[in-house]
């Protein structure tokens, strides 16, 4: 254990880095946002603030729906995202993924465009701001060698969901040095709606020069028989899955991988919940056993037969613990204790406040502006307006906003875990009034405050949170079917990278596996295979994939349409798998320090700008 200690205290260990890209972009931009132009105090902001953010920027441009309709809030967002992390013209994002609005390029442009501008006004990052800005510092003849010093050796694990902004970044970070190492698996890269590519994986020769390829073809998960099912669906693939994956050892218990064939989905929930009640007489427990499917609604039908025989379940992909909005509450003091010109966290503090809604927030705003239209620098500038501020805000909230807007000003020295204590406080009133289960929610915000005892500003603790998000202590995605065991349900992106003994692929049917949405480009319905592989690939022991052959249109009528089995089931994938047809036909369907300083802002704006 002293060996281990030792260790870790070790001059060499503390100076390893380590993290997602945007965690250890997020901790760049942090010691060298001078030579970046970036304030100290910068703030970062999540998706869905962004969103928001983008919202009232076009609400500002007053481009809104008149003779043709326009994306909304989270349409833009993940169209701007995409944009900047595929370096493609804005014209040929939307015309791939928005036709129906991509003669509207230019009024999106210039949304964006504000957007930008928006944010470095505010003095605000969002996730993709923080790769611009760290390959604005990496590509830079000075400063970017400088950075690229400072790494003897740069491990990129899961390369595969690599997007085009990252790889520049490793590029720039790896120009005039050959030491890196990148693992990855072409057959799992499954994120192109991230703007990620198996691609760069493939072709990472071409980019990176002395690079020798290892290949690993055996697999400690999955038995040989499951590994015939993903290997014969890798072979179908026109290009990549470079690996043939061979078992380790024969696994105990392992069975013959099932086709189930069904006469719909009612008949198919009622076969997946036999089969389950089936896999735990014979001792296995529910937990080892998991539903995959390609998207969540796809499992609806299957809920409503799991809760009718009471078998309990977990649905993953509910609510992250930063998507609850109480914690978004905290974060957004953090970020404004920092940074009051913060006008996205006065929106959501404003608007906590009981009888304060978007209009008594922007008056409430505007009061606190100076001269120029610009929210104060310091709370020691916005203090002087608070009596105009209260002018604005219902009777029955002022003494608690009053409490509150004492609690993000700095008192001298005080250390930043005594701060976010005050100011945590001082926000419980409101969480109290304006949320359900309050005792748990003012308990995930005191594991926030004792995440602040190491930082050296809240604002810091507010980027690593959105960044590197813990656990929820609160039940907050709706109170899951849970006793002493229980199946879990997922999509198939949301079970990427654990293992079951039994795994369940429901709707294997082509429009649902792979996605009619997909089905457009040859790219994406390879990802949609590499998505299918991967869903095989979670199993240990067992593995029954799930075809119902029609569909009803309404629940309870004869109205239907009749499918095909997924095209990634050919006659080669087939001949791995036993055919069984439903074992429940009798069932009548129910109807139920650098020096170096370079225009950050003005490089990235000009980058974008020839994106839009």
């Amino acid at each position: 254990m002293g060996r281990v200690r030792a260790l870790r205290n070790s001059a060499h260990v503390q100076r390893v880095v380590g993290g997602t890209f945007h965690s250890v972009a997020h901790q760049t931009l942090r010691r060298v946002h001078a030579g970046v132009g970036l304030s100290e105090n910068f703030g970062v902001i999540d998706q869905s603030d962004a969103a928001d953010l983008m919202d009232l920027v076009r609400s500002d441009l007053r481009v809104v729906s008149n003779e043709r309709r326009l994306p909304k809030k989270n349409t833009l967002a993940a169209l701007y995202s995409r944009t900047v992390n595929t370096s493609l013209a804005l014209r040929e994002v939307m015309a791939e993924h928005t036709p129906w609005c991509a003669d509207s390029h230019e009024q999106v442009g210039t949304i964006f465009s504000a957007f930008v501008a928006r944010k470095s006004k505010l003095g605000l990052l969002d996730f993709d701001d923080l790769l611009l800005y760290w390959r604005a510092s990496a590509t830079d003849q000075t400063l970017g060698s400088k950075l690229a010093g400072s790494y003897d050796h740069i491990l990129v694990d899961e390369f595969q969901d690599v997007n085009l902004l990252q790889l520049e970044i490793l590029m720039a970070l790896r120009k005039h040095d050959p030491r890196i190492t990148l693992v990855g698996d072409d057959a799992q890269a499954i994120y192109g709606f991230r703007g990620a590519s198996p691609r760069f994986l493939l072709d990472a020769p071409d980019y990176f020069a002395n690079l020798s390829t290892i290949t690993l073809e055996v697999n400690y998960r999955s038995s040989g028989a499951i590994l015939d099912v993903a290997n014969a669906v890798a072979r179908d693939a026109p290009e990549g899955f470079c690996a043939v994956l061979r078992e380790h050892a024969p696994i105990l218990g392992a069975c013959t991988p099932l086709l189930v064939h069904c006469n719909d989905e009612r008949q198919q929930s009622e076969a997946v919940a036999d089969r389950i009640l089936e896999l735990y007489e014979q001792g296995m427990l529910l937990q080892q056993q998991a539903v995959l499917f390609r998207a969540a609604h796809h499992s609806a039908d299957l809920e409503i037969e799991l809760s009718r025989r009471r078998i309990p379940f977990v649905k993953y992909g509910g609510l992250r613990y930063l998507e609850a909005a109480h914690v978004k509450d905290l974060l957004a003091a953090f970020r404004l204790a920092d940074n009051p010109r913060d006008e996205m966290a006065w929106f959501r503090i404003f608007q906590l406040m009981p009888g304060v809604g978007p209009a008594r927030t922007r008056r409430a705003i505007d009061v606190l502006r100076d001269n120029d239209r610009s929210l104060p620098l310091s709370f020691e500038t916005a203090k002087f307006k608070w009596p105009d501020v209260e002018a604005v805000l219902p009777l029955e909230v002022r003494v608690a906003g009053a409490a509150l807007f004492d609690a993000l000003s700095l008192k001298g020295h005080e250390p930043v875990m005594a701060h976010a204590q005050r100011i945590r406080d001082a926000l419980a009133p409101f969480i109290i009034a304006s949320y359900d289960d309050a005792s748990s929610r003012l308990e995930d915000l005191g594991a926030l405050v004792l995440a602040c005892h190491e930082s050296t500003r809240l604002s810091t603790v507010a980027a690593e949170q959105v960044l590197e998000p813990p656990s929820s202590t609160g039940d907050l995605a709706g109170p899951p079917m849970v006793d002493e065991d229980w199946v879990v349900l997922s999509t198939v992106h949301s079970a990427k990278g654990l293992e079951f003994d039994a795994v369940h692929v429901i709707h294997a049917a082509d429009g649902n596996f792979p996605s009619d949405m997909a089905l457009g480009s040859r790219e994406g319905l390879e990802e949609e295979r590499r998505l299918f592989y991967v869903a095989l690939t979670r199993a240990r022991r067992n593995l029954a994939i799930y075809v119902p052959l029609r569909y009803h249109h309404h629940r309870g009528g004869d109205n239907h349409s009749w499918v095909q089995p997924s095209r990634f089931l050919s006659d080669k994938v087939r001949t791995t798998l036993l055919d069984e047809p439903s074992r429940n036909v009798s069932r009548q369907s129910q109807s139920d320090e650098v020096n170096v300083v370079i225009d950050g802002p003005s490089i990235v704006e000009s980058q974008l700008s020839k994106l839009w």
